[in-house]
This record gives structure tokens, C-alpha cells and sequence, in this order.
């Protein structure tokens, strides 16, 4: 991509850009995650996440254009298709125990948390940065970068973290690479085009190899 020929705005920066390509792998990669058995899901999910948290957390929020908050696109039925299929993928290694969660000011314990739970909420807020990002205009795209960054501070950073916490334990525990799969392979496969396909070019850059 040749940087020099965009508009000199910071919704077209390199920092931005690279923030955009991260985020639409991400959405295509949770929106196809029952094309991958679950030991190349998490060997991929602890690649992505890391480039996800790095390349946000590079950006500065700039200062928004409109009073209202950018649109929403995600609907609760593309959020929880998200989320079972996450579901189907973990098994019983969706759930896990976590300390940093809002309501452990009210509990001395661990509360149980989801991987596919907190995967599907850091999904609803990068598509609909980027479906709104995918209008083109460059007032809208800006407000919904600075949408995306305040959630990510507010709860999307953390959930990230929690998740890939989660992942690293199994993905690094013994016997994780020859382990066999207890389930047949899923043959479910998502029937809906991603409109994320604008941002995804294979050839453009690196970004698939890091998941190999």
C-alpha cells in the first residue's frame, strides 16, 4: 500500500491502517472459526490477539467530529452466531476462572468467565468500527476510531487479555501438540458473506503468514 497517495488524515496514517488490516483479519478469523479444528484455532488465536492489542494500543484517540456516537451494525444474532461457534470450537476449555472480572469487588473468589464470550464482545466492536470505517467518509471513520479506542480502554483491551490469558494455558500445556481431538471435526461452516473481504488481501501483505 502506497501511504503517500492517501488523504493526509490520520483515519489513512500507517499506524491506523495497519490497525484497520489487524482488525479485519479478526473478524474474518472469529466469523470462520469453525473452519479451523480447535488446536489450529488456538495455535492461531495466540498469534492474532497479541498483533490485536499491540497495533491499538500504538493509536492515539483523535478528537471526534459528531456529538453522537458512530452506528452500530453487529445485531444480537450476529453476536451470539459469533459466540456459539466459539463455544462449539473450545469445548469444555471455554471456561476458565478469572480475577479481574467487575464483579470481583463484591466476591473474595474467582468468577468463572468465557473465551468465547469475551472474544465475541472484542468482535461486536471491530466490526462495527469497521463496518463504519468502510463508508468512506472520512468524519464517520474518524468518530468511530475514537469510539473503538475508548471501548478498548473501558473493556475490549482487558477482555482481550483475559481470553488470550485463557488460550496461552492450554496452547502451552503438555502434551498440547499431541493432543487428538475427542469430537469429530465440525462440519458447521458460516453461510454469510464477511463485507470485511475489502480489507483482506493476501497478497498485500504479511499478515496471513503470522498465523501460519
Amino acid at each position: 500500500m502506497d501511504f503517500d497517495q492517501l488523504p493526509d488524515h490520520i483515519v489513512y496514517s500507517k499506524n491506523v491502517i495497519e490497525f484497520v488490516t489487524v482488525a479485519a483479519e479478526t473478524c474474518l478469523f472469529l466469523e470462520h472459526s469453525t473452519d479451523f479444528p480447535k488446536t489450529d484455532f488456538i495455535r492461531k488465536s495466540v498469534k492474532l490477539l497479541p498483533l490485536l492489542y499491540l497495533k491499538t494500543s500504538l493509536l492515539e484517540a483523535p478528537e471526534p467530529v459528531f456529538e453522537d456516537v458512530p452506528e452500530t451494525f453487529v445485531t444480537e444474532e450476529d453476536y451470539l452466531f459469533v459466540k456459539e461457534q466459539l463455544e462449539m470450537i473450545m469445548g469444555a476449555d471455554d471456561s476458565y476462572l478469572e480475577v479481574f472480572h467487575p464483579d470481583m469487588v463484591i466476591s473474595d473468589t474467582p468468577i468463572a468467565a468465557f473465551v468465547s464470550e469475551n472474544m465475541a464482545d472484542i468482535y461486536q466492536e471491530l466490526k462495527d468500527f469497521a463496518a463504519n470505517y468502510q463508508l468512506a467518509d472520512m468524519d464517520i471513520m474518524n468518530d468511530a476510531l475514537v469510539a473503538c479506542l475508548r471501548t478498548f480502554a473501558e473493556h475490549w483491551g482487558q477482555k482481550l487479555l483475559n481470553a488470550l490469558k485463557a488460550l496461552h494455558a492450554i496452547r502451552f500445556a503438555d502434551g498440547f501438540d499431541i493432543e487428538k481431538e475427542d469430537e469429530a471435526e465440525i462440519q458447521s461452516k458460516l453461510d454469510r458473506n464477511s463485507f470485511l473481504n475489502f480489507l483482506h488481501d493476501d497478497n498485500d501483505d504479511d499478515l496471513g503468514n503470522l498465523l501460519i
